[in-house]
């Protein structure tokens, strides 16, 4: 594997960092920020990798949401603490076709399925009870049959513009190698930053 591709360099850290991590390894920061420029910064696991970016999944009426659909662009941030490596990604961000994020949704087990449905993610909510009421409702509606994926589900790409992986080291001396493009279409550009 060349270090020149940072998809293939990620994976790689990916791999260790499973390997050794004692919490869910697709655990990563995702930070946003609405049309005005007011960020937010939310825990997302990682659903899917190649070489068109980075997915997650989540509702449409959620703020993360939201805000994407005011600015579509976001950043990631993962940190395994075990590897002593943390990675920046940044970039544009779209939605997934709706086969991907049917694939998806397929995928989880039923009780995600339903909650799925059952939630207004990010909504005010009157009580705990309104949410079990509202699973109650959706568990019979599926009773027996395959839950199919919400149409206000589905997923995001960040199509990554840039890419950073650093590496920790004694006495603050981390070694960081940023990898940046102009558009999608372009290749990487590699640079070694200070820490």
């Amino acid at each position: 594997m060349s270090d020149t591709d940072p998809f293939a360099r990620f994976q790689r850290e990916y791999d260790q960092a499973e390997a050794s991590e004692q919490f869910e390894v697709s655990r990563c920061a995702l930070a946003t920020a609405d049309a005005s420029g007011a960020p937010s910064a939310r825990f997302v696991l990682l659903r899917g990798l190649d070489s068109r970016g980075f997915v997650f999944f989540t509702n449409f009426g959620s703020r993360k949401a939201l805000a994407l659909d005011e600015n579509p662009r976001a950043e990631m941030v993962f940190h395994w603490h075990t590897t002593g490596v943390q990675v920046r990604v940044r970039g544009a961000v779209q939605r997934v076709s709706d086969e991907e994020a049917d694939e998806y949704f397929a995928s989880r087990d039923r009780g995600s399925q339903l909650g799925a449905w059952a939630s207004k993610q990010s909504a005010v909510m009157e009580g705990r009870e309104s949410l079990e009421r509202e699973l109650d409702e959706v568990a019979r509606r599926f009773e027996n049959v395959s839950v199919p994926r919400p149409p206000h589900w589905g997923g995001y790409r960040i199509a990554p513009l840039a890419i950073e992986f650093w590496y920790n080291h004694d006495d603050r001396l981390h070694d960081r190698w940023l990898y940046e493009r102009a558009s999608e279409e372009d290749a990487w550009g590699i640079t070694q930053l200070y820490p």
